[in-house]
Protein backbone atom coordinates (compact mmCIF):
# COMPACT_ATOMS: atom_id res chain seq x y z
CA UNK A 1 0.00 0.00 0.00
CA UNK A 2 2.83 2.38 0.86
CA UNK A 3 4.59 1.53 -2.40
CA UNK A 4 1.49 2.33 -4.44
CA UNK A 5 1.09 5.59 -2.53
CA UNK A 6 4.68 6.63 -3.28
CA UNK A 7 4.37 5.60 -6.93
CA UNK A 8 1.24 7.72 -7.31
CA UNK A 9 2.95 10.73 -5.73
CA UNK A 10 6.01 10.23 -7.96
CA UNK A 11 3.90 9.99 -11.13
CA UNK A 12 2.07 13.15 -10.08
CA UNK A 13 5.29 15.09 -9.61
CA UNK A 14 6.73 13.81 -12.90
CA UNK A 15 3.51 14.76 -14.70
CA UNK A 16 3.66 18.34 -13.42
CA UNK A 17 7.33 18.58 -14.39
CA UNK A 18 6.51 17.26 -17.87
CA UNK A 19 3.76 19.89 -18.18
CA UNK A 20 6.29 22.69 -17.71
CA UNK A 21 8.96 20.95 -19.78
CA UNK A 22 6.46 20.64 -22.65
CA UNK A 23 5.94 24.42 -22.61
CA UNK A 24 9.67 25.00 -22.86
CA UNK A 25 10.00 22.43 -25.65
CA UNK A 26 7.14 23.99 -27.63
CA UNK A 27 8.73 27.43 -27.28
CA UNK A 28 12.05 26.03 -28.47
CA UNK A 29 10.46 24.34 -31.48
CA UNK A 30 8.54 27.48 -32.33
CA UNK A 31 11.72 29.59 -32.21
CA UNK A 32 13.63 27.23 -34.51
CA UNK A 33 10.97 25.91 -36.91
CA UNK A 34 8.40 28.71 -37.01
CA UNK A 35 10.32 31.91 -36.32
CA UNK A 36 7.70 34.17 -37.91
CA UNK A 37 4.96 32.74 -35.71
CA UNK A 38 7.21 32.95 -32.66
CA UNK A 39 7.69 36.67 -33.29
CA UNK A 40 3.93 37.12 -32.86
CA UNK A 41 4.26 35.61 -29.38
CA UNK A 42 7.56 37.23 -28.35
CA UNK A 43 7.49 40.68 -29.96
CA UNK A 44 5.14 43.63 -30.25
CA UNK A 45 5.88 46.28 -32.88
CA UNK A 46 9.45 44.98 -33.21
CA UNK A 47 10.14 45.30 -29.49
CA UNK A 48 10.92 42.16 -27.50
CA UNK A 49 8.39 41.53 -24.75
CA UNK A 50 9.17 40.72 -21.12
CA UNK A 51 9.49 37.04 -20.17
CA UNK A 52 6.18 37.22 -18.28
CA UNK A 53 4.35 38.66 -21.29
CA UNK A 54 5.92 36.02 -23.56
CA UNK A 55 4.71 33.32 -21.16
CA UNK A 56 1.18 34.79 -21.14
CA UNK A 57 1.14 34.93 -24.95
CA UNK A 58 2.44 31.35 -25.15
CA UNK A 59 -0.35 30.20 -22.82
CA UNK A 60 -2.90 31.83 -25.10
CA UNK A 61 -1.34 30.15 -28.14
CA UNK A 62 -1.31 26.76 -26.40
CA UNK A 63 -5.03 27.04 -25.64
CA UNK A 64 -5.97 28.18 -29.14
CA UNK A 65 -6.27 26.19 -32.39
CA UNK A 66 -3.26 28.06 -33.80
CA UNK A 67 -0.59 25.48 -32.96
CA UNK A 68 -2.38 22.48 -34.52
CA UNK A 69 -2.86 24.60 -37.65
CA UNK A 70 0.93 24.68 -38.06
CA UNK A 71 0.74 20.94 -38.81
CA UNK A 72 4.00 20.30 -36.99
CA UNK A 73 3.88 16.79 -35.54
CA UNK A 74 6.40 17.48 -32.77
CA UNK A 75 4.63 20.63 -31.59
CA UNK A 76 1.28 18.85 -31.65
CA UNK A 77 2.71 15.96 -29.61
CA UNK A 78 4.25 18.29 -27.01
CA UNK A 79 1.01 20.28 -26.88
CA UNK A 80 -0.81 17.05 -26.04
CA UNK A 81 1.71 16.39 -23.24
CA UNK A 82 1.19 19.96 -22.01
CA UNK A 83 -2.57 19.53 -22.06
CA UNK A 84 -3.00 16.11 -20.42
CA UNK A 85 -0.14 15.89 -17.90
CA UNK A 86 -1.85 18.11 -15.28
CA UNK A 87 -4.94 15.90 -15.46
CA UNK A 88 -2.82 12.81 -14.88
CA UNK A 89 -0.96 14.53 -12.04
CA UNK A 90 -4.12 15.56 -10.21
CA UNK A 91 -5.66 12.14 -10.74
CA UNK A 92 -2.60 10.46 -9.21
CA UNK A 93 -2.47 12.90 -6.32
CA UNK A 94 -6.17 12.49 -5.52
CA UNK A 95 -5.74 8.70 -5.69
CA UNK A 96 -2.80 8.99 -3.27
CA UNK A 97 -4.89 11.13 -0.91
CA UNK A 98 -7.65 8.51 -1.16
CA UNK A 99 -5.18 5.77 -0.23
CA UNK A 100 -3.94 7.82 2.69
CA UNK A 101 -7.48 8.51 3.87
CA UNK A 102 -8.42 4.82 3.52
CA UNK A 103 -5.34 3.76 5.53
CA UNK A 104 -6.41 5.77 8.57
Amino acid sequence: MVTLYLILLFIGVISFVMHFFAQARIASLMRTRHADHWKIIAERDGIKLSPLRIWVNLQAALRSPILPALEDVAITRWRRVWRYCPWLAWLCWFAAIGLQWKAH
